[in-house]
């Protein structure tokens, strides 16, 4: 089994972290829109519990 050289695995871990930023930054901006629309649709109807 051959092995990698080390600058093939400092691309593949710059790759990695680079792939898992986009996909948390992209995550972060979809829920704060799906939240923003959210409350502006339910800001007529606030639940109140009552114990």
């Amino acid at each position: 089994m051959p092995q990698m050289a080390p600058i093939s695995w400092l691309t593949l871990y710059i790759i990695f972290i680079m792939t898992l930023c986009l996909f948390l930054i992209q995550n972060y901006f979809t829920k704060i829109d799906s939240l923003e629309k959210s409350s502006k649709l339910s800001s007529k109807s606030k639940l109140n519990w009552k114990w």
